[in-house]
């Protein structure tokens, strides 16, 4: 017979289509009677929704949401791994959307998450406005990743981005590089807390910041660098991307103009990704805990559902991990 669809539940139910999607959102305009018949027929049939219809059957949900901003950085499909097995140890169900970096789209998904009624949710990066997450914390218990919050409702994981930035800038100055300059990650998360580092460890080494602006993408990594070429003024020895992909597209336009890394321009980039490791890519870069990030979420996101009141707020120390996109000024690593 296929899937069950809704056309089905409302036939064994006995009811309209409309009403079964009504029950499906949530809505408080349909009676206790309406609502359990079709709950029950969509269990009956196996109605794909069933997991919401549970939740919505039940005084106590076992569905958890996550949010994630960006599905083409591998960081966050790190963080969701680590999520996702403590979730699983503690017998609660798992749903994953995502906001594709727009804020827009981000408010739209943080909303369709609240609509499941879960138990609680997780953003992880998002780029929403504060009030965003105020208003969802407001309905659910709420954590971040990757996103500073003072809200006593809310619970944060995150790295101190300042202090890896400082990492790369001290690796590199270390092996002679003055000309040092930071691809920005323009208005994504942390974004501002690495350039701050980058900047304060500049200056702490008495050397003048440069900061272009980019993104957390291949793509701004690319045309970042294309702009500093086209400049035409003496190119930095060296780039602080602002994060993995970032960097490789930094490489890739680097190469394209004829420059070599590491042995005319060395390049970090941050979150030390599965990427990053690639041997035809062994990216330096600064590494951040992301499993271990994904599993404290999904602690400190079950402790609140499960009553803890005050809030949570870890913030894990980065490491740098020396790899071959970086080499002593004017040459080859030895």
């Amino acid at each position: 017979m296929g899937r069950p669809t809704m056309e089905d539940v409302a036939a064994r139910a006995g009811v309209s289509r409309a009403l079964v999607s009504l029950v499906m959102r949530g809505s408080p305009k349909v009676s206790e009677q309406r609502r359990n018949a079709v709950l029950r027929a969509a269990e009956e049939l196996g109605y794909s929704p069933h997991l919401m219809a549970r939740s919505l059957a039940s005084a106590t949900s076992t569905v958890l949401g996550a949010m994630v901003s960006d599905l083409n950085n591998a960081f966050f499909a790190e963080v969701v791994d680590g999520f996702d097995a403590a979730v699983t140890e503690q017998g609660f169900d798992l749903i994953i959307n995502t906001g594709g970096r727009s804020p827009t789209r981000e408010r739209r998904a943080v909303d369709n998450l609240l609509s499941f009624r879960p138990a609680g949710i997780a953003l992880l990066g998002p780029v929403v406005p504060a009030s965003t997450i105020a208003g969802a914390a407001e309905q659910s218990p709420l954590v971040l990743v990757s996103r500073a919050s003072r809200l006593s409702t809310v619970d944060t994981i995150n790295d101190d981005g300042e202090v890896g930035s400082g990492l790369a800038v001290d690796h590199l100055v270390g092996l002679g590089h003055q000309h040092i300059a930071h691809l920005d990650g323009g208005g994504g998360s942390q974004a501002s807390l690495r350039r701050k580092g980058y900047v304060s460890a500049m200056l702490r080494h008495g050397l003048e910041p440069l900061v272009v602006t980019s993104e957390y993408t291949d793509t701004a990594g690319a045309r970042a660098v294309r702009g500093l070429v086209s400049a035409g003024g003496p190119m930095p020895t060296a780039i602080v991307a602002a994060n993995d992909y970032n960097a490789v597209g930094a490489i890739s336009a680097l190469e394209d103009a004829g420059l070599r890394v590491p042995q005319d321009v060395s390049v970090v980039g941050y979150d030390n990704t599965s990427l990053a490791a690639l041997r035809h890519v062994s990216l330096t870069t600064v590494d951040q805990p992301r499993h271990e990030m994904g599993r404290l979420a999904a602690q400190a996101l079950i402790d609140r559902v499960r009553g803890r009141t005050e809030p949570v707020h870890r913030l894990l120390h980065p490491s740098l991990v020396v790899r071959a996109t970086t080499a002593p000024l004017g040459g080859m690593r030895p």
